[in-house]
């Protein structure tokens, strides 16, 4: 019997925090599903498909890895794929709080599928989507926070945003 783990998260975007945690959790299963979520309760700079590109591209190197994007209830998407194993990843102490909550959630709609968390590589433990985007818009280095393609999506996303918020700014002349 093939044991299945599933990485589920927003992945907005992918950062090597997150790539770390997949890299050991895919030697723990005969395959590691990296889920990728359609609609948190949170804005995404990313959509679905570009997050689901970026993951494919971070992870292609990883055997048994596949990366598949998904809605609805996360023990859902465990039990369609087979998975007896949902990972997450641990960085600080606020973490625990909700990976526990989650856990004991997920356990009372799916007694079957068991949680595991690993702590992150202490070279990660800063390290948030939300920190890097908060860097990549000010023009900050990302170098060793995510890999080169995330890195270059990031700065097209925020001089794309730039552009167009330049291109709704309205000129008045004092001679009009």
């Amino acid at each position: 019997m093939k044991t299945i783990g599933l990485y589920p998260g927003t992945f907005d975007p992918i950062t090597n925090g997150h790539i770390d945690i997949a890299s050991r959790a895919a030697i723990l299963f005969d395959q590691l599903v990296i889920g990728i979520y359609d609609r948190p309760l949170k804005s995404l700079l990313f959509s679905t498909e570009e997050r689901i590109a970026m993951a494919n591209e971070a992870l292609k190197d990883l055997p048994h890895v596949r990366v598949e994007g998904y809605s609805g209830l996360t023990v859902n998407f465990a039990r369609q794929l087979g998975a007896r194993f949902i990972v997450r990843g641990l960085r600080v102490i606020s973490d625990f709080e909700l990976e526990f909550q989650m856990a004991q959630i997920n356990r009372k709609l799916a007694p079957e599928i068991d949680m595991i968390c690993l702590m992150t590589d202490i070279r990660y433990a800063f390290l948030s989507s939300s920190i890097v985007k908060e860097v990549a818009m000010a023009g900050g280095c990302l170098e060793e926070m995510v890999p080169p393609h995330v890195a270059g999506a990031l700065a097209k996303k925020f001089a794309d945003a730039k552009a167009r918020a330049e291109a709704n700014v309205k000129l008045i002349s004092l001679r009009d």
